[in-house]
C-alpha cells in the first residue's frame, strides 16, 4: 500500500454516516486495522475487533485515540505518543523518518529554514513511507509537517 501518494487518481466519493468519538463528540476519521494492530500496546491489542471498523480521534484535549461501535482505546493504550493529543516538543510529527517539532525548531534556529517537508516527500516519492502502520492517525504526515514548519517558522521558540 501507498500510504503517501503524492498524486492519487480522482476517486468518487463514498457516502459514508458521519463518524463522532464517543466521548468527546469529535468528528473521528476513519483508519485501518493494520494501524491499530501496529500500534495497540499489547494488552489492548487484546482487545481489538479486527471485523470491526475503526475511527481516530484527531480532537487534542480528547483521550480517545480510536474508537469503534464496540470499543474505544486511548493514549494509555498506545505504544507512542499521538501527535494531535501531545504538544511535547520530542512527540513525532512524521513517525516514519524522525521529525518532532524540537527536530524542525532546531532546523530553523541554525539555519532559518526547515527542509523537513521536503525530505519527507523525496522519501515518499522513493516510496519509503510507512504512515500506515507508524503515524497513530493512520494516514499521511504531511499536513501534519507542513502546519508545525509554518508555525515553527513563526516563531520556533514554541517547540519548547
Amino acid at each position: 500500500m501507498d500510504c503517501c501518494r503524492t498524486a492519487q487518481p480522482e476517486q468518487p466519493l463514498k457516502l459514508r454516516r458521519a463518524i463522532f468519538c464517543p466521548r468527546c463528540g469529535g468528528r473521528g476519521r476513519e483508519v485501518g486495522t493494520i494501524t491499530l494492530k501496529s500500534l495497540l500496546a499489547p494488552r489492548a491489542l487484546e482487545r481489538l475487533q479486527p471485523k470491526s471498523s475503526y475511527a481516530f480521534c484527531p480532537t487534542p484535549d480528547c483521550s480517545v485515540v480510536y474508537f469503534s461501535d464496540e470499543s474505544i482505546f486511548t493514549t494509555v493504550d498506545l505504544k507512542v505518543p499521538v501527535f494531535q493529543k501531545d504538544s511535547s516538543p520530542d512527540v513525532p510529527v512524521c513517525y516514519c523518518f524522525g521529525w518532532t517539532r524540537r527536530r524542525i525548531a532546531d532546523e530553523i534556529t541554525a539555519t532559518g529554514k526547515s527542509t523537513a517537508v521536503s525530505q519527507v516527500t523525496e522519501h515518499i516519492k522513493a516510496g519509503r513511507c510507512g504512515c500506515d502502520v507508524n503515524n497513530p492517525q493512520g494516514s499521511c504526515c504531511l499536513g501534519n509537517l507542513q502546519a508545525v514548519v509554518k508555525e515553527l517558522q513563526r516563531d520556533p521558540t514554541s517547540a519548547r
